[in-house]
């Protein structure tokens, strides 16, 4: 079965026409797919039902794409699209920093957000695969982490530490090549199905985010070095052990 097949698309956007106009487009592309006006409407959704991805306005009435990604990042963890009819890069920017997926600027194809869908879902079903033995199952470094990768799951000392998809797929790539200096480029070719056209500064945002949730002082980087004109260092020893 296809990676499309039966996931569960949760199109949050107040735009009735396009609402109808996504929803009919995926539905004929094998999707299910729910709608929801606003953020109330979503929490909804979401308390009456099971999700794989959600496209989320930037500009809704009442509570805004922005806060609404921030509230999602601290209690699931579902792949986020966001879309604006602002295309700066600064908004694409924040909305990397308060942990979207991927950014879609409207006016845009309905085909480009299908292949930005199929892509993002992709990456979560490869970060998701079951590798043969709990050995392999989780990666520790550092004062107690632990990389859960069947689970998707950062915990430190049996605590919970939130990642996005992307944050986990760029973790995973670090924790698999320790020690060993990778550039901005390499980082993209290993994150599988990221487009480059987007923003340019993906990497350095979700380094920033990850650095913030595991480094002691995130100003002085103990895991994740920047090699000033090369890229980034993972040294899963730190400065603990």
């Amino acid at each position: 079965m296809e990676e499309t097949l039966k996931a569960h698309v949760l199109i949050v956007d107040d735009d009735d026409g396009l609402r109808s106009l996504l929803e009919q487009y995926l539905v004929t592309n094998g999707y299910e797919v729910s709608l929801a006006e606003n953020g109330a409407a979503m929490d909804g959704r979401l308390a009456a039902g099971k999700y794989d991805l959600i496209i989320l306005d930037l500009m809704l009435p009442g509570e805004d794409g922005l806060s609404i990604a921030r509230r999602l990042r601290a209690g699931v963890n579902l792949p986020i699209i966001m879309l604006s009819a602002r295309g700066e890069d600064i908004d694409r920017i924040v909305g990397l920093e308060v942990g979207a997926d991927d950014y879609l600027a409207k006016p845009f194809n309905p085909r480009e957000l299908l292949a930005r869908i199929r892509s993002v879902l992709r990456r979560r079903q490869q970060q998701t695969a079951a590798p043969a033995s709990e050995g392999g199952n989780i990666v520790r470094f550092g004062a107690g982490f632990e990389l859960n990768l069947n689970a998707q799951t950062l915990a430190r000392n049996g605590m919970p530490i939130g990642l996005t998809t992307a944050e986990f797929g760029i973790l995973q790539i670090f924790t698999q090549h320790p020690n060993r200096v990778l550039s901005r480029d390499q980082l993209m070719d290993m994150l599988k199905g990221y487009d480059r056209d987007p923003f340019d500064r993906s990497i350095d945002v979700r380094v920033t985010r990850l650095r913030r949730k595991i480094e002691p002082d995130p100003a002085e980087p103990v895991y994740i070095k920047t090699v000033w004109g090369q890229g980034y260092l993972f040294v899963p020893k730190g400065a603990d052990q």
